[in-house]
């Protein structure tokens, strides 16, 4: 297994500084059960969706090369299946690190478009094994392990090939990182990423679910439809308060400093120790805005 393909290049490739030189040997994998046959797995970097069931394991994201056997080991805890399909959300390094690992296990990675072509203009990243294999544009749906699984593409929101994945039947969506619970999101605007886009992504996945529904957020706990919904209103305050700032002629250095613009949802103090904090998402909301 090749754990540590071009790793350093990898931990480059746009990734949050906390993840870029981290000791991976001490990372546990833990299992979240969310419902029915779908589950958790946290590490380090986003979190892994798994549903199970007889056609195999279908796999959403896959953290870091160097968590893969550890990954691989905890899913035969919960399945004696091997990863038949793995999809990546979207082509940050802590969701496809894995993917030549999976790959050489027998896993077919598919993702958007935009996720191959990013991954494949790196030029960091030598080789094809991290590629998807399939892409899609806007939709692609799976009929796997007794659910009809949704991919929908969502346009410009954390990157430019997000994709959200529905399992109907186990009733659980998995947003990547368009959803962050319990903090302010990373748009990667880089990326193609936007303010504008990620709130439309949480209306589409609003849409698609229902107040039963169990969430797998990018990064954070398990949320609810509540906490989605809360998520939804929280970025659309924040874009509204920004906006009216704007509008009032405050500088960019005076929209960071003014912590008012977002405590309403979370305080400075409270995200100070934070990859996002207070003056980050608020330098984040003026620079897709302007």
């Amino acid at each position: 297994m090749k754990r540590h393909f071009s790793f350093l290049s990898l931990l480059l490739f746009c990734l949050p500084p906390i993840y870029a030189f981290q000791n991976f040997d001490d990372v546990q994998i833990e299992i979240t059960p969310v419902n029915k046959n779908v589950y958790m797995l946290t590490g380090a970097g986003g979190n892994i969706g798994i549903l199970t069931g007889d056609d195999g394991i279908f796999m959403i994201d896959d953290q870091f090369a160097p968590l893969s056997e550890k990954i691989i080991q905890k899913l035969k805890t919960i399945s004696e299946q091997p990863v038949t399909y793995l999809v990546n959300t979207h082509h940050h390094g802590d969701h496809t690190g894995g993917n030549e690992n999976f790959k050489e296990q027998g896993a077919l990675i598919f993702a958007h478009e935009n996720v191959r072509k990013r991954i494949k203009d790196n030029k960091e990243i030598s080789g094809t094994g991290m590629l998807p294999v399939i892409t899609f544009n806007e939709e692609v749906n799976l009929h796997l392990n007794e659910n009809d699984i949704m991919v929908v593409h969502v346009h410009n929101a954390h990157t430019d090939g997000d994709a959200l994945i529905y399992f109907p039947q186990s009733n659980v969506l998995h947003t990547g990182d368009t959803f962050f619970n319990g903090r302010f999101p990373y748009i990667d605007l880089n990326s193609g990423g936007s303010v504008d886009g990620d709130i439309e992504a949480a209306r589409t996945g609003l849409s698609i679910i229902n107040e039963n529904t169990r969430i797998i957020p990018g990064h954070g706990s398990v949320a609810s439809y509540e906490d989605y919904k809360n998520y939804l209103k929280m970025m659309e305050g924040i874009r509204s308060n920004i906006q009216n700032a704007m509008r009032m002629g405050k500088s960019k250095e005076e929209i960071i400093s003014d912590s008012s613009l977002t405590s309403e949802f979370y305080t400075d103090e409270e995200m100070k120790d934070t990859f996002i904090t207070g003056p980050r998402i608020r330098e984040t909301f003026y620079e897709s805005l302007k």
